[in-house]
């Protein structure tokens, strides 16, 4: 039978249960297991695609075309693995569903309610998943925090899965905060409340992972077991880093893989992190920085972004630099308030950063500007990419009215234009062009010096191409498409003679970077501005 690992988590959002529920994962598959991972978002939306990034941070995208929670990224980067849009799983999706059958008369006059047919439907989907991944265990984390009404139907039925599974084949962790006052005292409380909470309920966590500014002390540790009815050695503690990286070495040194194997009545097996341990040395001990500027519209948020900035880790860690990221808000260099010059002044390199609408993208295109006549290194990503093409129309072929529909409907140069499938669609939910889809790339490029092979794969997430009218005159300026899609779209393009770098990419490379396999893009790009940097 599959086991089941539940984390849920208390006293506030933003502890990292996303990071605790990966690294559970990856110890239990460092132990030689088969895991999966899933995420339970509470909100009635059917998926996180139609959400502002200020709200929930960034929109993943899985192989299939699910816009998700950006969990599943963290659960992806260190499992090493992909997951499915079912993997995200919604109060919208759950309802949806339920409401379906109830019009369709499959509940046989029956009067629908939360319990049984909620929470059925909950279960039913969950062991659907583990399921369809022939996993050996599922980690699933229940997003928001314990006493949320929106979150009672999942913890219900969590609780009923316990009873139906069997308690050797269920196991409960309870992520919660001991803050430290002013006094420096490490206070216990907020988790002693919190673990009420869940047993209240009907939940008895068998674990707790206690997140602090400082490691857990005794004391404190000793405290949290007694009112939460568990043994000492099943208070783990999880102190602040500055790397995600390390929380799966804390926890192993804690002793968690070790419980949990005697709890899931599992073979230990000392996990093998000896890859990773490399990983995050490698992430630690280099010392040469580069400067890279991140421009963007949602910085006031980095998770809006998480992916891009864990791909730039990732590739760091290998070519042995540490990237130091200076955030540039584009309304602010919009409106005027920060000079593209002094961005260039004081950066290595760019990242032009993804995003929708009017909002900050002349700021963009005038840091674009900035850094392609200072022969800086450039990487856009979508729609950064896209705008680096406006640029280029407006001031290498001089058409200065050039844009983006998505901008100005009524631009004379709609040298971005909307997809042909997206003429149709009437709905804003799950109707990008989403996914993964193949690349043909160009020989004699940098994208083939990039990737080294005629067809890749990325994932996408956009209804704005390149118009194929103007490739040619933007080749004859110096442009070069270095890959394309079997249906022509434009997916990478490049400044044929540029001394450093300047590469666009449409498709979002990031999503598919691992710490031990960082992607091919980023990768180029560090080891471009590390030469330069020298």
């Amino acid at each position: 039978m599959p086991k089941y690992v539940f984390v849920t988590g208390g006293v506030l959002s933003g502890l990292g249960k996303g990071v605790v529920t990966a690294s559970t994962g990856l110890l239990l598959k460092s132990m030689g297991y088969s895991v999966t991972a899933i995420k339970i978002d509470p909100y009635v939306n059917v998926d996180a695609g139609t959400m502002n990034p200020y709200m929930h941070g960034e929109v993943f995208v899985t192989e299939d075309g699910g816009e998700t929670d950006l969990d599943l990224g963290h659960y992806e980067r260190f499992l090493n693995t992909e997951l499915t849009r079912k993997h995200n799983i919604t109060t919208g999706q759950i309802y949806r569903i339920v409401i379906e059958k109830e019009r369709k008369g499959d509940y046989l006059g029956k009067c629908v309610q939360v319990i049984p047919h909620v929470t059925d439907e909950i279960k039913s989907r969950i062991r659907e998943v583990v399921k369809e991944s022939h996993a050996d265990i599922s980690v699933i984390e229940i997003g928001g925090t314990v006493g949320d009404i929106e979150g009672l139907p999942f913890l219900e039925a969590v609780r009923q899965m316990r009873i139906e599974e069997g308690l050797t084949n269920t196991f409960f962790v309870h992520v919660a905060l001991a803050p430290i006052i002013q006094t420096g005292e490490q206070k216990t409380k907020p988790v002693q409340h919190s673990v009420n909470e869940l047993r209240r309920i009907g939940i008895q966590p068998d674990a707790i992972v206690v997140r602090s500014p400082k490691p857990l002390e005794n004391e404190a540790r000793s405290k949290i077991a007694l009112y939460s009815n568990l043994p000492g050695n099943a208070v783990f503690s999880n102190p602040d880093t500055d790397i995600i990286y390390r929380v799966p070495l804390i926890l192993g040194d804690e002793g968690y893989a070790k419980y949990l194997s005697i709890k899931l009545d599992l073979d230990f097996r000392e996990p093998d992190l000896s890859q990773w341990e490399a990983f995050v040395n490698k992430l630690t001990s280099s010392t040469k920085e580069i400067r890279i500027a991140m421009v963007g519209k949602y910085t006031k948020l980095h998770d809006s972004y998480i992916s891009i900035i864990e791909a730039l880790k990732h590739a760091s860690a290998w070519e042995g630099v540490k990237p130091v990221l200076k955030w540039f808000e584009a309304t602010e260099i919009e409106r005027g308030a920060v000079n593209p010059e002094g961005i260039v002044h004081s950066s290595d390199a760019a990242v032009i950063l993804p995003g929708f609408g009017k909002r900050g993208s002349e700021g963009k295109i005038k840091t674009i500007k900035a850094f392609r006549e200072a022969n800086k290194p450039v990487l856009g990503i979508c729609f950064g990419m896209q705008l680096m093409v406006v640029e280029a129309t407006r001031n290498l072929l001089g058409l200065n009215k050039a844009n983006s529909k998505e901008l100005d409907p009524q631009t004379p140069h709609p040298v971005i234009d909307l997809l042909p499938s997206q003429y149709s669609v009437k709905h804003l939910g799950g109707t990008m062009r989403l996914g993964s889809y193949p690349i043909k790339i160009v020989k004699g490029t940098k994208a083939w010096e990039m990737y080294g092979k005629e067809v890749v794969r990325e994932r996408h997430r956009h209804r704005y191409e390149v118009n194929p009218k103007y490739v040619d005159a933007l080749e004859k300026a110096g442009f070069r498409v270095s890959g394309w899609s079997p249906e022509r779209y434009v997916e990478f393009i490049e400044l044929r003679d540029y001394p450093t770098l300047y590469f666009g990419s449409q498709p979002h490379p990031e999503f598919r970077s691992r710490p031990l396999q960082p992607s091919p893009i980023y990768s180029y790009f560090i080891r471009i501005v590390s030469q330069t940097r020298s």
